[in-house]
């Protein structure tokens, strides 16, 4: 019979202790106030149920903000406001060196209010079209997922960089399209109008944008493997998250324009 080893990170580490559990029996000295006192310093090192939960924690404050946004009926210059923070914070948390978890959950608060703004608008347009978003973007994520964990999606270095540059290079058109119409050009590409181009041009976007996942998910179990800080999980979730956001305005788009099409 095999002998019963502990998980308690004091006992394992007293070899007195060790030597003790192997014979059966013995009585040995507690470890030293030095010895646990070192222990204590040792950070946490991440793994898959951190990231987990505090993916579980951006999403609550997004859907809860954007519930409550969506109750008030804040408007659209706030919306438009908290747009624009959030975009400020994104772009801090995404080059800051050192993990943030209050600026990151300061962005889930400004995504959520615009999410609750302009959820309620499109829903006053279509009706039910936020819940088809919301499944539409779990099912995608599912699958992705699901790819991944069983090998058919692997972030090898040519999809890694055939993900990148097709999502980057479309997200720069579609601002491009914006800038043109914001400049009396109208949409001078056809990616706003609900046309067989908006269409196929979405749903471009939303293939990329899941695709993304593959990466987030790598990365988050090469992090594991390399024993990161367990604090790195909220950049992870932040990433997961900052995905999930594309991806379901994405989706909202996408059924407005089959919605106007029928």
């Amino acid at each position: 019979m095999r002998s019963v080893e502990s998980n308690n990170p004091v006992f394992a580490r007293s070899e007195p202790l060790a030597r003790s559990l192997s014979h059966g029996v013995g009585f040995h000295p507690a470890p030293s106030a030095d010895e646990v006192e070192n222990l204590y310093r040792t950070p946490q090192r991440m793994t898959m149920d951190d990231v987990v939960v505090k993916t579980g924690i951006l999403l609550a404050i997004v859907v809860g903000v954007g519930a409550a946004s969506w109750y008030l009926q804040v408007g659209i210059r706030v919306a438009m406001i908290a747009a624009l923070a959030g975009f400020a914070l994104a772009m801090v948390n995404i080059f800051k060196k050192q993990v943030s978890p209050p600026l990151i959950m300061a962005y889930a608060v400004a995504q959520g209010v615009f999410l609750g703004v302009i959820s309620a608008s499109w829903e006053g347009d279509y009706r039910g079209i936020v819940v088809q978003a919301i499944v539409g973007t779990a099912a995608v994520f599912g699958a992705v997922l699901f790819g991944y964990k069983s090998g058919r999606l692997r972030a090898t270095p040519k999809f890694t960089k055939v993900v990148t540059f097709g999502l980057v290079g479309m997200v720069a058109v579609f601002f491009l399209n914006i800038i043109a119409n914001a400049f009396g050009a109208g949409d001078a590409l056809g990616l706003s109008t609900g046309g067989p181009i908006a269409i196929l041009f979405t749903l471009g976007l939303i293939i990329f944008g899941a695709l993304t996942f593959v990466l987030d998910f790598d990365q988050a179990d090469r992090m594991v493997a390399a024993g990161v800080p367990e604090e790195e999980s909220w950049r992870v979730a932040f990433g997961l998250v900052v995905g999930l956001i594309f991806l379901y305005l994405n989706m909202l788009r996408l059924l407005s324009y089959l919605q106007s099409s029928d």
